[in-house]
């Protein structure tokens, strides 16, 4: 998913570069943008049980010792999730400046 998103805003990057914008490249533009919010929204849910797992067995290993390696994989795991949510978040927010900025290009 991450190289399918950085792919996408270069190929959309350089249509803007050369202002050869469509209203269907800003139709198509918007139902990509309407799949990585779809995809951000998983990965959130994801994240967020993640957290409570970990929230869980932090509690649970405080009791039980042998619990403390299941501690330590959930945290690896969420570690990996927070940071592919982050990249999510950050690119689909740039995908809202290039509509924006397909828009102004459309108008002119």
């Amino acid at each position: 998913m991450k190289q399918y998103l950085k792919d996408y805003t270069k190929q959309i990057d350089n249509l803007i570069k050369n202002k050869k914008i469509t209203n269907q490249d800003i139709e198509n533009h918007l139902v990509k943008i309407n799949f990585f919010q779809n995809e951000r929204l998983i990965h959130l849910l994801v994240t967020l049980a993640y957290g409570i797992f970990l929230f869980l067995s932090i509690i649970i290993s405080l009791n039980n010792y042998i619990f403390t390696l299941i501690t330590i994989i959930i945290a690896i795991f969420l570690i990996f999730y927070v940071r592919h949510y982050f990249f999510l978040e950050n690119h689909v927010q740039y995908l809202y400046k290039q509509y924006d900025e397909m828009k102004k290009l459309n108008n002119k």
